[in-house]
């Protein structure tokens, strides 16, 4: 398969980025996305030593910078908008599980990084999610003695709790309900992390405190609010429910009317 892509190149964050059209062919169908790139950087690094290419006139250039860990669907890294969709054409999938037989031969691919105040450019691809950092760090834990673990069935949970809980929990923190939002709203993510403890003994003791001081942080980092469009449930490649949003409001609330 051939395929014209067109990538967004920023060489930091103050540079003015512009797209770059580079050609690329013989990829198979069951190339993943990831690994198409790697073989575009390749390409981009053989150019400029490969003799032929540069009698050919053909200039080699700097690899294309991107995000990128596990290449599981796990750690959320391999955060890309490819052609105005967040991780990519298929659907419940993050970048590094898409494939290139999602695509048709000879398509032109545009290739951009998040979107959004509360993810400013690195470099190329990769965007700053440190802010989602900054928000776990706010509430996102519990407080417990350390010691011995204790007994698996010590505190009886129902399981439709423990299930939705551990719904929650499958938030990746890709950022793709931020970059999808018209908004720039962070609030699925959030929303997400509040649940996976709201919903559980272990993290009642602290749950107004969490959600009154990891929605302070969300706003002072810059993200939008919450209009519920469901974009961002969408385009999730982990299915967060927006159910979520609306468990988190409640937390709030509650905390405020405790103050």
């Amino acid at each position: 398969m051939d395929f014209t892509l067109k990538v967004w190149r920023q060489a930091n964050a103050k540079a003015k980025g512009k797209f770059e059209t580079y050609e690329i062919s013989r990829i198979s169908p069951d190339t993943s996305f990831l690994e198409m790139m790697d073989i575009l950087n390749d390409q981009l690094i053989r150019q400029g030593k490969d003799p032929v290419a540069v009698e050919k006139g053909c200039k080699g250039d700097v690899p294309v910078a991107f995000d990128h860990d596990c290449r599981e669907g796990i750690c959320g890294m391999c955060s890309l908008y490819i052609n105005g969709r967040a991780h990519g054409p298929d659907d419940d999938v993050t970048t590094c599980q898409l494939h290139m037989r999602k695509f048709k031969d000879g398509d032109t691919i545009t290739v951009e990084p998040w979107r959004s105040k509360g993810f400013p450019v690195i470099k190329d691809l990769v965007v700053n999610r440190g802010a989602f950092d900054k928000i776990l760090q706010a509430g996102g834990f519990i407080s417990v003695n350390t010691g011995g673990v204790p007994d698996a069935n010590a505190i009886p949970i129902p399981k439709e709790k423990s299930d939705e809980s551990m719904d929650a929990a499958a938030c990746v923190g890709c950022g793709a309900c931020v970059a999808t939002c018209k908004n720039g709203s962070a609030m699925l993510f959030v929303s997400a992390r509040v649940s996976s403890l709201a919903l559980l003994p272990q993290g009642k003791a602290e749950a107004a405190r969490r959600a009154k001081a990891m929605v302070a942080k969300m706003d002072e980092l810059g993200f939008g609010s919450c209009t519920n469009t469901q974009a961002c449930e969408m385009e999730c490649p982990k299915n967060i429910s927006i159910a979520h949003i609306a468990r988190m409001n409640r937390e709030f609330l509650l905390a405020k009317i405790k103050d």
